[in-house]
């Protein structure tokens, strides 16, 4: 059973995931390291603005790196630093809860 100390705990958690574009922004981090253009695309139609604070909460929140090229053109990419990578069992519960929830809701609905 949950306590309140466990909720309180997680409040951290639930703030960096909550927002519109944040899940499928991981999502795509997990996939691997990703330029600031491939992830617009991928996300589409998310804003540039809205892309870029997505990022820059991920980053100062530590779940992802910034790393910026100097060049003509000049580029930036993103990936999960460690820590972000250690949210991934995280969505593969949740993944999995979701599947076992379907599974559940479909054996209900064929009686």
């Amino acid at each position: 059973m949950l306590d309140r100390s466990c909720i309180e705990a997680i409040d951290p958690l639930l703030e960096i995931l909550d927002g519109k574009w944040t899940l499928p922004l991981l999502l795509e981090l997990f996939v691997g390291t990703r330029r600031f253009g491939e992830l617009r695309r991928r996300l589409h139609p998310i804003s540039p603005k809205t892309l870029t604070d997505r990022l820059r909460v991920l980053e100062d929140k530590g779940i992802i790196t910034r790393t910026l090229y100097p060049g003509v053109p000049l580029h930036v990419e993103y990936e999960l630093t460690e820590r972000g990578w250690k949210l991934q069992p995280i969505f593969a519960a949740m993944w999995t809860w979701v599947q076992e929830d379907d599974l559940n809701a479909n054996k209900k609905n064929q009686l």
